[in-house]
């Protein structure tokens, strides 16, 4: 092996230590009992598996005035992110096709502006958001908290597909449109099934963004609506008892596993998405 290959390796094993060293200290302080954190330090190994920590995260801890663990707040999350992240690639993937295939006069002013939206910083649209909530009645609700997301990443999920669409010959649409197929035949039978990388790119980033958002978790939702990112703040931040630093890295590790799962296991398609349009046009 040359030198520059080895020197190459050196520096990325290196960096990637340094991504991996807080997750290993969460997993390592998770599995100890209080004893034992007390006693050694950050990176010692513990002196037997303990998963006492992760059933009181997930079952027991207190988040706030409620101690009954994370379990409701994380199906709360699945309940947020699955619908949202459903309908805002559908709606994107269909004005990624009217904005490619079905252009207007105006289309490409539209879309400019459509741009804007994913410029705008979370902390813009929580008054406007929230005066909007309260006049349709979803202030605090799940559903409420599914519209904010759906909006707020239309912009994102049309830029992925209209880019993406792009690179799809017109004359496959203008030739099924010559034998008659309409607007939703097209869609459905020609677009979609071509689709698959760049679905997966939206779906990968949506989810991402849903399910590690805590701010419009904080800000639209309340009580037993809760995402899991606002239960975790509470549960780390809960001040009554004995600090349990084990019960707060389970918890942490908890919220965190649904996007490490999702990027173990399609990771590689995100960046076969990418490249195959996403970041054309």
């Amino acid at each position: 092996m040359s030198i520059n290959r080895v020197l190459i390796y050196s520096i990325l094993s290196f960096v990637a230590l340094i991504y991996l060293m807080p997750l290993v200290v969460m997993l390592i302080t998770s599995l100890k009992d209080l004893d034992e954190i007390r006693s050694g330090t950050l990176l010692s190994l513990p002196q037997s598996l303990n998963f006492d920590a992760w059933g009181k995260a997930w079952g027991t801890a207190c988040t706030g005035v409620s101690c009954e663990g994370l379990k409701g707040y994380f199906w709360n999350s699945v309940l947020i992110v699955v619908p949202a992240v459903a309908i805002s690639t559908v709606l994107g993937a269909l004005n990624g096709y009217v904005l490619t295939k079905w252009k207007f006069k105006g289309s490409d002013l539209f879309f400019g502006m459509l741009l804007i939206g994913t410029m705008i910083p979370f902390q813009v649209i929580l008054l406007p958001m929230a005066r909007t909530l309260g006049f349709l009645g979803l202030s605090g609700t799940t559903s409420g908290l599914i519209m904010v997301h759906v909006i707020y990443g239309l912009a994102f999920t049309t830029l992925f597909f209209r880019n993406y669409y792009i690179s799809i010959p017109n004359e496959l649409v203008n030739a099924a449109r010559i034998d008659g197929a309409g607007f939703w035949l097209i869609f459905w039978r020609i677009i979609i099934p071509v689709s698959i990388p760049i679905i997966v790119v939206s779906v990968i980033w949506q989810f991402t963004q849903i399910w590690n958002d805590f701010l419009f978790g904080v800000v639209y939702s309340s009580g037993d609506s809760q995402p899991i990112t606002v239960a975790l703040n509470n549960l780390v931040n809960t001040s009554t008892g004995i600090k349990e630093y084990n019960v707060d890295m389970a918890a942490a590790i908890i919220a965190a596993l649904p996007t490490l799962l999702v990027y173990v296991v399609a990771g590689k398609y995100f960046v076969k998405g990418l490249t195959a349009g996403a970041v054309k046009g």
